[in-house]
């Protein structure tokens, strides 16, 4: 006997031969989420938030800041690299200081996107960061001394 099925209505099959494909179907696994590699920490048009006390972070703006460049070589930002952002119609350098996917072991995972905006020659904007930095930013000591400086928790 030939069965026809077409899409979700399944009238031309017959009670029986239902019943059985219906519990077929329960028991083989649907894919109805991403099966998809998880993506890495910070790319091009990810939100995040502004974590210091800067003019530009903390007043309230019809967008969210934006990712528009990342300065590694492979496109995706960890803790600890630098990152164009969109904020406010205007162009901002920032450092990234945590991010919700995990990373390395004993390093912390955070519950949101942080960056800390900074002048072009690695200089923070503001004068104070609202939340814990990580303490594997100490390693760069040399290069964000003055960021460490302001910092007062760690994580």
């Amino acid at each position: 006997m030939h069965v026809v099925v077409t899409g979700p209505n399944m009238a031309f099959i017959s009670g029986c031969r239902r019943r059985l494909f219906v519990e077929l179907s329960l028991l083989t696994p649907r894919n109805d989420f991403s099966v998809s590699a998880a993506l890495a920490a910070i790319q091009k048009m990810t939100r995040v938030r502004v974590v210091d006390n800067s003019p530009q972070g903390t007043t309230p703006w019809h967008r969210a800041p934006r990712v528009i460049h990342v300065y590694t070589k492979n496109g995706v930002g960890k803790v600890g690299d630098r990152v164009l952002l969109a904020i406010k119609g205007g162009k901002k350098k920032a450092l990234i200081v945590g991010h919700k996917m995990p990373g390395e072991r004993m390093n912390p995972r955070f519950d949101s996107n942080n960056v800390v905006l900074i002048e072009d020659n690695g200089n923070p904007t503001g004068t104070r960061i609202k939340v814990p930095l990580p303490t594997h930013l100490r390693k760069m000591e040399g290069e964000y001394s003055k960021l460490l400086a302001i910092a007062s928790r760690f994580v």
